[in-house]
């Protein structure tokens, strides 16, 4: 289980052993280069920029804002609905 005070807000996380993003603001940091093997070096600050749904899962898109890469991350039923709103009306601006 791997607990955090995120990078974005400040909050503080309890990790499950699956927790990849603050439920809070949805940011993430760019630790993976798969799911799960905090093999990436960069470490920089993810911003969720975008809300898939395939099938009934939703995912967040991550863009870090270090070195640029996209990753998808399964939404949690512990996310903010609020904040994944706020994604999505940004979509559809």
């Amino acid at each position: 289980m791997e607990s955090f005070h995120c990078r974005h807000c400040g909050v503080f996380v309890h990790g499950n052993g699956f927790t990849n993003h603050c439920p809070s603001c949805l940011f993430s940091r760019h630790v993976d280069i798969h799911p799960g093997d905090r093999a990436a070096a960069c470490g920089g600050l993810m911003e969720p920029i975008w809300v898939e749904k395939k099938k009934d899962i939703y995912s967040i898109v991550h863009h870090c804002l270090k070195c640029g890469v996209t990753k998808r991350n399964i939404a949690s039923a512990a996310d903010n609905i609020d904040a994944l709103a706020n994604i999505a009306r940004r979509q559809s601006l």
